[in-house]
């Protein structure tokens, strides 16, 4: 089964990047995209996984809407999208970038808790009524890194969670929750990067990783490594971040994990 728009016979003009370490030096801020939200992906991320495992006309889930990156991509790349967002305030943001342009009927977003099993089928079932399909054909991931950015202050949203046995337990829940809709044998991707707790590092992204591999049967088609460049809440501060690394015993986070699955049930 194709699962791509990839012309094998002009391979060598894809932009598409199939190597496991991803340096990409400036975000992409053309169209609707604008780097407010403290936590959003490049656009760049999105742009490479659509193109990669999906084709034009499928349906995209995303249960951490966020900002709208992977939307605007969407919308680009004309891909269908569902989007699903804890915090109220991103849907306002995200519906009045987007309007009532001609790209409307292609995409449903809503305030949702994606930790509900309920409200996401439901959410779920409006959006295919919507675009006359059944299942969604990409799911991609970007949930918090913990409580180290807080968006809300709603008990469900991941970010409030300073615990990692607790965040796996609910990360694994929306796992469920959104999986479940995505048609066997597509594909699905994590964006996540560790932390740092208690003096120590704490590897998130390879915890959600092992609990993806443990609890879902799936295949693990990559782990790439990309480079973190321009984080908002750095800006301006590189010097004394590596002031501080160089006082004590630390490293400065400057990666992040993309884990893409092949889904097998």
């Amino acid at each position: 089964m194709k699962f791509n728009d990839i012309d094998m016979n002009h391979w060598k003009d894809s932009d598409i990047n199939t190597d496991s370490l991803w340096m990409i030096n400036a975000r992409d801020k053309s169209g609707k995209h604008k780097n407010i939200y403290h936590g959003n992906f490049v656009p760049q991320v999105p742009y490479q996984l659509l193109q990669r495992y999906t084709k034009k006309g499928d349906v995209v889930l995303e249960p951490f809407m966020g900002s709208g990156t992977t939307l605007f991509e969407c919308e680009k790349l004309h891909r269908r999208y569902i989007g699903f967002d804890i915090n109220p305030q991103m849907l306002d943001y995200v519906s009045e970038s987007m309007g009532d342009g001609d790209y409307a009927d292609n995409f449903y977003i809503n305030h949702c808790n994606s930790l509900d099993e309920l409200q996401v089928d439901e959410n779920i079932s409006k959006a295919n009524d919507k675009f006359g399909t059944t299942a969604v054909q990409f799911v991609l991931m970007h949930p918090p890194y913990m409580d180290i950015v807080k968006f809300t202050q709603d008990e469900d949203d991941l970010s409030q969670i300073g615990d990692i046995h607790k965040f796996m337990i609910k990360f694994k829940t929306i796992c469920q929750n959104s999986l479940k809709h995505l048609e066997k044998g597509r594909y699905f991707a994590v964006v996540i990067g560790d932390v740092y707790k208690n003096s120590e590092v704490v590897p998130l992204g390879f915890y959600c990783m092992d609990m993806i591999k443990r609890n879902f049967k799936v295949k693990l088609k990559g782990t790439i490594v990309k480079n973190i460049e321009g984080n908002r809440g750095k800006l301006g501060s590189g010097g004394i971040w590596r002031y501080r690394a160089l006082s004590s015993d630390y490293y400065i986070f400057k990666h992040e994990y993309i884990h893409v699955f092949k889904k097998e049930f």
